[in-house]
């Protein structure tokens, strides 16, 4: 290992979603309590029984820690069980343990998913001791390697969870980003397009100010008017950061351009759209939302609803919401076998806006997604 991959490893964090005592770790203690009691009660071949006990029992005690203090936990672990192990070296006694003992391996995996770089290093000379004692005890340098060897499988199995889990929340992040740079771009043609028109309205108030001052007043109401939206927008959409500065020249899609999804060409099942109550006066964020939603539970629906034969979409609007389903008919969910980074920027974008998102299997069969927004938009 080179020294830069050492410091690399050394000034690695520990893993952010390390958490204390669950009730899974108490009822595995339990499990290892009844299985060492139960060992070394029908076991005649053990040499002793009660530190061989107390050795197992202690290290399933400090088990449910092993998250929040890997490297304390496996070194108050390993410690006993080498304070032991050199007891009988000692006193020439071999010395082997309890079999249930296995459970021990638990604490290089945990260095490895949840410790710091410090504590993995810390962790290698921890095990080091036991392997040490081993070989000085007698031991068949073939067992003593392979359990070296055990010891960083299972470790490196925990570094592997450890960055799967990071890579999963980074991708995470960016779906939530590239979303929140989507709508930060609809706000920005939205804004451009009220303060034109607010610029326009100006210059010909200045026009007209000195000769035709009722004209002039219905100038300035346009301009109230465009200003307050444009003020509206900016609230609706506070906390949405862009990192493009790429203008997106096509036209803003909306809820009536959701029928022209259920004119696509191609093999796959039949979509149906719906649409009713009143939705001629949506906010343009919400009203691009809908579609971009709608779009995606589409999209999600044909890719991965087997055998489905009919997908409905339905949008219902009233003065205080706007209700989008898309339901499916097919055997799988309409997101895959796991949620995806499709539903996560889906719900981004609900949440955004002040609504709220859902998705799951239909009671009937097939997979439903759901979103409700204010009709006028109320951004978080």
């Amino acid at each position: 290992m080179s020294i830069h991959a050492v410091r690399a490893l050394w000034s690695e964090p520990r893993s952010p979603d390390a958490d204390g005592p669950r009730a899974r770790d108490w009822a595995l203690v339990a499990i290892i309590v009844v299985a060492a009691c139960v060992e070394t009660a029908l076991r005649d071949d053990l040499t002793w029984r009660l530190p061989s006990l107390a050795v197992a029992l202690l290290g399933a005690w400090m088990l449910p820690w092993r998250r929040v203090h890997p490297l304390a936990v496996t070194a108050t672990a390993i410690g006993i069980a080498s304070t032991v192990q050199l007891a009988a070296l000692a006193r020439d006694v071999r010395w082997e343990g309890l079999g249930t003992g296995i459970f021990f391996f638990l604490l290089p995996y945990s260095l490895g998913r949840w410790g710091s770089g410090r504590e993995v290093l810390g962790g290698v000379g921890v095990f080091a001791a036991p392997l040490t004692l081993a070989a000085i005890a007698g031991d068949p340098l073939s067992e003593v390697v392979g359990g070296g060897v055990v010891v960083l499988l299972a470790g490196a199995v925990g570094i592997g969870v450890r960055y799967q889990q990071l890579s999963g929340r980074e991708k995470l992040n960016s779906t939530r980003s590239r979303e929140r740079a989507v709508l930060a771009r609809e706000l920005h043609d939205t804004v451009a397009h009220h303060v034109s028109a607010i610029a326009v309205q100006a210059q010909a108030g200045r026009a007209l100010v000195r000769t035709d001052a009722a004209a002039a007043a219905d100038v300035l109401e346009v301009i109230e008017e465009q200003a307050s939206r444009a003020l509206e927008e900016m609230r609706s959409m506070v906390g949405a950061l862009r990192e493009s500065d790429q203008a997106d020249l096509a036209p803003q899609q909306g809820v009536h351009d959701i029928e022209r999804l259920a004119r696509v060409d191609g093999p796959g099942p039949q979509v149906t759209v719906q649409l009713s109550g009143a939705l001629d006066d949506l906010r343009p964020s919400v009203d691009a939302a809908i579609y971009r939603i709608a779009r995606e539970a589409i999209t999600n629906a044909r890719r991965h609803a087997e055998h489905a034969t009919g997908i409905i979409v339905r949008v219902e609007g009233d003065d205080t919401c706007v209700r989008l389903t898309v339901d499916d008919d097919g055997d799988g969910g309409g997101s895959g076998s796991a949620p995806g980074f499709g539903l996560t920027g889906m719900a981004e974008r609900a949440k955004l806006l002040g609504g709220t998102f859902s998705a799951g299997p239909r009671p009937g069969g097939g997979w439903n997604v759901t979103a409700v927004l204010p009709h006028r938009g109320s951004g978080r």
